[in-house]
C-alpha cells in the first residue's frame, strides 16, 4: 500500500512541478512572477502568487509612465498603489509590519492610463525571495 501511495504522490508531484514550470516560464526565478513588455494605452497586465509572510512588487515604465497596484485577494491594498502615472514604483508588505492583510493570494498590476505606448517591467516576489 505504501508503494501505491508513493507512486500516486510521485505522479502528482511531477505534474505539479511541470505545472509550476509552465507558470514560471515567463519569470527569471522559480517563484518570482514578472511581466516585461509593451503596454498600449488602456492595457493592463497582472502577475500573481501566494505569500505567507512577505510580498514585494516592483515596476518600471518608460515615457509617460504607468499606474501600479498591489492587491490582496482581489482588493487593492491601501497605500500600495502609485499616485498616478509613474516611471518607477515599489510596494512591500510584511507580516511583522502594520497593514499586513494576511497570508494568501497577491496580485501586482500595471496599467497604461496614458496616451502613448509604454514599455513596462513588473515583478512580484514573495517570502524567501524578498530580502
Amino acid at each position: 500500500m505504501n508503494r501505491r501511495i508513493t507512486a500516486v504522490m510521485g505522479t502528482v508531484c511531477v505534474g505539479a512541478a511541470a505545472a509550476g514550470l509552465a507558470l514560471s516560464a515567463d519569470g527569471p526565478a522559480a517563484a518570482a512572477r514578472f511581466h516585461d513588455g509593451t503596454l498600449h494605452p488602456g492595457e493592463q497586465r497582472c502577475v500573481q502568487q501566494s505569500a505567507q509572510h512577505k510580498v514585494r512588487a516592483d515596476g518600471k515604465a518608460t515615457g509617460q509612465g504607468a499606474k501600479f497596484t498591489l492587491q490582496y485577494q482581489g482588493a487593492t491594498v491601501p497605500g500600495t498603489g502609485s499616485p498616478g502615472l509613474v516611471t518607477a514604483h515599489g510596494a512591500e508588505l510584511r507580516d511583522t509590519w502594520a497593514g499586513w492583510p494576511g497570508a494568501g493570494g497577491y496580485t501586482a498590476c500595471v496599467t497604461n492610463n496614458g496616451t502613448a505606448d509604454t514599455n513596462v517591467r513588473l515583478t512580484l516576489t514573495t517570502d524567501g525571495e524578498v530580502g
